[in-house]
């Protein structure tokens, strides 16, 4: 019998790596954690969800105290140069730091050993792990988890400088306001930004080659993003396309493809992410990526080495730390032969702009794709009283049900904790419970959680009709 340095060793500090370390641990496994970047957590912790998250909770708060933006308000508050977002960058750092040393603690407690460096494959079960200094030292383990995650793309005509021309990762270091940004895309990050940035007083142009912005969403939702953010001031360009981009001095110019001009003080190039296999040297694992650098994977997260397995951003769509986590759970779980490695049912998923947008299960265009007969049960949020007390007009929760068997077949939210109202709805699916259980349950009041009762209401009055 073989044997390794170690059980398990897991490349990446994010959600998902994380988990898959925590999980093998509690297993009694020996686990080593391989992390590149002098600090853990990833991408997530580091540079996208948890601080993007952390601004627009600033943002949020700030914009419910004017409906015109706070560039005054923040300005009357605070005269010094830093002004708002240093602020809230140094409160977004804050959140990090925290999070960081509860991650620090809880690996350390459950006998994870850390490894600090750059891992790369020498054969299928061996990794050359190379430190800051460039000193290497050979570790070998008898199951691989690769979750190193993914970076923002950055094409070669695009002039990225950190300063007037950013990804999602560097726009997370400026510490001023600027009067104008134009945003390139509009899938999740570019919304998520456009809404943090435009109720702060903004001017945000959003420049998108479809026809309306998250285009897989059902289209009433979009609809009342889109306005929501044509509230804020947000300037919406829809099928144009950037053709050119270039810095002058304290401005940058933009060329679309109609033949527009647009002159901006930021741009936030927002258009897609990009596999973080640089370094992992997979051709010495056996292991090849398709034309556009991602790994095949079955449904465990196997690669065609049955011992290494891909999770997270790195394993491709939903991209989500949430999914991220569970996939190292079930990953471990499947590599040790656990009887406990099957799915929880419907995954929830999540988009933190200003308003919240959430959903789970199916949307009306699958539904209608599938030729499924279903109802619609509709609740506005300020046809309750919590939605009156705070102030919401456009927020509205739908179900979606199966007309024969009532079966609760899709849940979709946009306003005020979206992200945590469609958890009510997720566990009702998982259950398979029927649209009768939501019009029968009893919710605190006031409360937005009672859109269920509505919404399954005017579900049941449509299927007795």
């Amino acid at each position: 019998m073989t044997e390794y340095n170690y059980d398990l060793l897991v490349i990446g500090s994010g959600p998902g790596g994380q988990s898959a370390a925590l999980q093998a641990a509690s297993l009694g496994k020996r686990v080593g954690l391989v992390e590149r970047k002098p600090y853990l957590g990833g991408v997530s912790l580091q540079t996208g969800t948890i601080p993007s998250k952390a601004l627009r909770e600033a943002a949020y708060l700030a914009s419910r105290f004017s409906s015109r933006g706070m560039r005054d308000a923040v300005q009357i508050r605070d005269q010094q140069h830093s002004g708002f977002l240093s602020e809230a960058i140094g409160r977004k750092q804050a959140v990090i730091d925290r999070h960081e040393r509860l991650l620090l603690n809880q690996l350390m407690s459950h006998g994870v050993t850390l490894l600090p460096g750059e891992a790369g494959f020498i054969d299928a079960h061996t990794l050359n792990l190379r430190n800051v200094n460039s000193e290497a030292v050979q570790l070998s383990a008898a199951v691989i988890v690769l979750a190193t995650g993914s970076r923002p793309r950055r094409p070669a005509d695009v002039p990225f400088d950190k300063e007037r021309v950013l990804d999602s990762t560097s726009i997370l270091q400026m510490r001023r306001l600027p009067r104008r940004m134009t945003i390139i895309g509009g899938g999740v990050i570019a919304c998520e930004f456009a809404t943090i940035f435009a109720p702060l007083g903004v001017a945000v142009s959003l420049v998108d080659s479809h026809d309306h912005l998250l285009a897989y969403l059902d289209e009433d939702i979009q609809q009342t993003l889109e306005h929501d953010l044509l509230d804020m001031g947000v300037q919406l360009h829809m099928q144009t396309r950037i053709k050119q981009i270039e810095r002058q001095g304290e401005r940058v110019q933009l060329e679309t493809d109609s033949g527009v001009n647009l002159e901006t003080d930021i741009v936030l190039y927002a258009l897609g992410r990009e596999p973080n296999y640089d370094s992992l040297e997979l051709a010495a694992a056996g292991i090849d990526a398709d034309d556009h650098g991602w790994v095949r994977i079955n449904e465990h997260h196997q690669t065609s080495r049955d011992h290494i397995y891909i999770i997270g951003d790195l394993a491709g769509r939903p991209s989500l730390a949430s999914t991220a986590m569970e996939q190292g759970r079930l990953a471990v779980n499947h590599a040790f032969d656990r009887d406990h490695a099957a799915p929880a049912g419907q995954l929830p998923m999540a988009i933190y702009t200003i308003p919240e947008l959430s959903y789970v299960g199916n949307t009306e265009r699958e539904l209608q794709e599938q030729g499924v007969d279903y109802v619609v049960g509709r609740a506005r949020f300020s046809e309750t009283a919590r939605g009156q007390i705070i102030g919401e007009e456009r927020g509205f929760m739908k179900l979606l049900v199966d007309r024969t068997s009532r079966a609760l077949l899709g849940v979709h939210i946009i306003g005020e904790s979206a992200s945590e109202l469609v958890h009510i709805g997720q566990m009702a699916m998982n259950c398979g419970a029927d649209v009768d259980l939501l019009a029968n349950t009893v919710y605190n009041y006031p409360t937005l959680a009672h859109c269920y009762k509505n919404a399954a209401l005017d579900c049941l009055q449509q299927l007795q009709g």
